[in-house]
């Protein structure tokens, strides 16, 4: 039996949580939720608090401050490792990544390692985003792709499904960066252990409740990780990354 964990950090994601929740324990009996939330002011962690109790599937880990989205993930993922989960999921709150679509993660995990929710391959779209958020998270993907010379479209993905031993063996403990720089760093990671990684298409929607919480800071850490992955494979020829994209899509 494949345990399925959906790791969630919050953040006053209160208007958001309970239809999310909701929604994954209804799509699948092995589906469970983790939330882990960072002493939302509104009541976030209270709320989840609330659903644990009536329904054993839904799980609260909570944290005394605002953290990071980065630091938030690894805990959850640790969480899960410390438990038998063997598929191990990563999502927003916000409702921007829609639930039906993990019947097809769960398929593309039967034969590959890591399956990313993709907006950057056909098929995939942006619902009801400002062109500037359009143009920002296009530019940061054509950007991370071409600097890393890595046939990954979406790079700066969220929505990321993960088979059990990706997640032990990638060195969660030493992974420092949070937002965007977060999900290169995990997908890198994976490559350079020699994972095989399928992109899915998936139309990502503008959240209707809360608010981004995707600061300038964490655009910039992005855009220096990129230039250091970059060094890296240089300077350090056994960390080259050159999986072919037929690796990486079949």
């Amino acid at each position: 039996m494949n345990k399925i964990l959906i790791v969630i950090p919050t953040y006053n994601e209160k208007q958001n949580v309970e239809r999310l929740t909701a929604r994954l324990l209804n799509m699948n009996a092995l589906i469970e939720v983790l939330v882990v939330d960072d002493n939302s002011p509104d009541g976030t962690g209270d709320l989840v608090e609330q659903l644990s109790k009536k329904f054993s599937r839904i799980h609260l880990l909570r944290r005394a401050k605002k953290l990071g989205l980065g630091t938030a993930y690894i805990a959850g993922f640790q969480w899960a490792l410390a438990r038998d989960y063997v598929y191990i999921f990563e999502m927003d709150a916000d409702l921007s990544h829609r639930p039906r679509y993990i019947p097809k993660f769960l398929k593309a995990l039967k034969e590959y390692d890591l399956v990313i929710g993709s907006r950057w391959i056909p098929g995939g779209k942006l619902a009801n985003w400002p062109w500037r958020r359009v143009f920002l998270s296009r530019l940061a993907n054509i950007y991370s792709q071409f600097v890393l010379g890595v046939p990954i479209y979406d790079l700066t993905g969220g929505f990321i499904a993960y088979r059990r031993k990706v997640l032990e063996t990638i060195g969660l403990d030493t992974i420092r960066c949070d937002g965007y720089s977060f999900q290169i760093e995990m997908k890198m990671r994976a490559l350079e252990q020699g994972y095989k990684l399928k992109e899915i298409p998936i139309t990502f929607t503008d959240r209707k409740a809360g608010d981004s919480k995707i600061s300038r800071r964490i655009v910039w850490e992005a855009f220096w990780l990129v230039l250091k992955i970059k060094f890296q494979s240089i300077f350090e020829p056994s960390r080259a990354l050159t999986p072919s994209p037929r690796e990486l899509n079949n």
